[in-house]
């Protein structure tokens, strides 16, 4: 009997750790096309731990003025209202207010001005309702369509909501009958107004989640919403992603008669200073005389190529021992060509499992850790000579997602370099990780654990429809 086939939507390496490393599709009862942009080597490194029966490249998509016009309308307009929805400015940060280029800026000042027109959702939902007609006016539109009308899926299932490529894909699925189904990727994501698509179904982490996407997205049914947990952190509970210690240490020049202390970097952007805090943290601890029992593991972002921590590194190369993500990318290095290799699973779960605790600006790696009953330091000081004038700690942490905290006790904060020894050394506040599980479970939910198992049976249960 011929198997239904699942399309598997990949417009980029972000899900491919989440979605083709984890036990999601590995026991598939349909047949699993994989419909994508990557390279013949990661198509290779994919096949190691998920078999797809089909692989096909998705074409080429070239964005017309029409639909950028539309969509970063929408964008931004999504975002005014979501900031007046919630009361809260900073969701406005993540619109950009600077342009470089004299037509960029005459682009952005037109769409900043109009926006402000479009202040009800009535409105807003009628500029969405032009960009879905745009999208489909694009020759891309009518290229997948009919790979997808070829290929005959029963279901079509995206990676994440937020690659502009994905949104006549979609467009093209649902005109033709075909369910399609989306993750929401992160637990930041909803109210930065990013949805790039519309879907039939939503998968989110949690029952948070789901009253987010009602909230910012009210047109949208709960019956098209599915809380599913998220796989990312299934990786922790399989101790055969744990490095044999030995190896880990060996491997990255670590003492093993002194305790780790992970420094979690994270993007340049959002956090200009990082090489500041680190040697902070490194100078405190040499100040303390405490070097010949404590090591710092910098683990720095991905997709941060910048070379910023250098400096820093080889002024304390005893004291800090840089272990780089294990990501492969192209010679373009932007990241949406970026994606993980199986073995940086293990050597972030081994990290997670080997520190004694993890430090950062506001990071999710305080969630990664939480898995090991490990607690999370978040800075919370601004350096006297910024990088960057108008970034500061105090704006990231406005951010909407950080009031989720069911208390402010779910991480140990840094309120100035002086703490540092009293909260990193001392575990001053180190009774925290009972709120930091508090607040996980808030975020991921009780399907956490429980994604590899979930999402099959949503996605079943949609081929299902197409057959009636």
């Amino acid at each position: 009997m011929k198997k239904e086939k699942i399309l598997l939507l990949f417009p980029d390496g972000v899900g491919i750790r989440n979605y083709l490393y984890s036990n999601v599709f590995n026991d598939p009862k349909q047949d699993l096309v994989l419909f994508h942009n990557f390279d013949s080597e990661t198509i290779a490194a994919i096949k190691h731990y998920t078999h797809f029966d089909e692989e096909m490249t998705i074409p080429n998509y070239k964005e017309s003025l029409k639909e950028k016009f539309l969509r970063e309308l929408i964008c931004l307009s999504r975002l005014r209202y979501n900031s007046s929805k919630v009361n809260n400015s900073s969701i406005l940060s993540n619109w950009s207010w600077n342009q470089k280029t004299f037509s960029k800026k005459v682009f952005y000042k037109t769409i900043q001005v109009l926006s402000l027109f479009f202040k009800s959702y009535s409105n807003i939902l009628e500029l969405e309702k032009k960009y879905q007609k745009a999208i489909r006016q694009n020759s891309f539109y009518i290229e997948v369509k009919d790979i997808i009308k070829k290929t005959e899926p029963a279901v079509v299932f995206c990676s994440h909501q937020r690659s502009l490529k994905t949104a006549p894909i979609f467009a093209a699925s649902i005109d033709l009958g075909i369910p399609a189904s989306t993750v929401i990727y992160s637990w930041d994501n909803l109210p930065k107004a990013r949805m790039a698509l519309q879907a039939d179904n939503y998968l989110v982490w949690s029952n948070y989640m789901k009253d987010e996407l009602k909230l910012y997205y009210p047109e949208i049914s709960p019956d098209q919403i599915q809380v599913t947990g998220t796989p990312q952190f299934e990786f922790y509970q399989d101790h055969e992603n744990i490095i044999e210690k030995d190896i880990f240490y060996k491997r990255y020049n670590l003492d093993l008669n002194k305790k780790i202390i992970c420094f979690s970097g994270d993007d340049v952007k959002t956090s200009p200073d990082d090489p500041s805090y680190l040697k902070d943290i490194a100078e405190e601890i040499l100040k303390a005389n405490l070097q010949s029992e404590y090591q710092i593991l910098l683990r720095r972002c991905p997709v941060d190529f910048s070379g910023r921590f250098a400096e820093v590194v080889n002024e304390y190369r005893d004291l800090i021992k840089e272990v780089s993500p294990l990501w492969d990318f192209n010679n373009s290095k932007e990241w949406n060509s970026i994606y993980p290799s199986y073995k940086d699973v293990e050597l972030l779960v081994s990290t997670a499992f080997y520190s004694e605790i993890v430090v950062n600006v506001g990071s999710t790696m305080a969630f990664d850790f939480g898995r090991f009953n490990k607690p999370c330091v978040f800075i919370n000081y601004d350096q006297k000579n910024k990088n960057d004038e108008n970034w500061s700690v105090k704006i990231i942490y406005q951010f909407q997602h950080f009031r989720s905290m069911p208390s402010q006790d779910a991480v140990i904060w840094l309120n100035s370099r002086e703490e540092i020894i009293d909260k990193i050394i001392h575990k001053k506040g180190w009774n925290s990780i009972d709120s930091l599980k508090d607040w996980s479970n808030l975020i991921m939910g009780e399907e956490a654990s429980l994604a590899s198992v979930e999402i099959p049976n949503v996605l079943e249960k949609l081929s299902e429809k197409t057959k009636l």
